[in-house]
């Protein structure tokens, strides 16, 4: 499970995300924020470079699909799972 830090560090780094890409508006924790088209692709790149800088995930070794980091609550539980893969 994500800690609250890590939690508000993620929250705080998809709104940033949003704020470049011209959206101002908040997110629920299950809101499509790719397949919607809210992030584009460089959004998505930056935040596998976040994922991997803040919580050591390797996406060289995950089978990946933009619709596992869709939302807050997919990110979290796409962490989740690569934490627990790994230990």
């Amino acid at each position: 499970m994500m800690d609250d830090s890590a939690k508000l560090k993620l929250r705080q780094f998809l709104m940033e995300s949003l704020i470049d890409a011209g959206d101002r508006h908040d997110f629920a924790d299950d809101s499509s924020l790719f397949v919607s088209g809210r992030l584009d692709s460089l959004s998505m790149t930056k935040l596998v470079m976040f994922l991997e800088d803040v919580f050591d995930i390797d996406f060289g070794d995950v089978d990946f699909d933009v619709e596992m980091i869709d939302s807050f609550n997919d990110i979290q539980a796409f962490v989740r799972s690569e934490r627990a893969r790994l230990s």
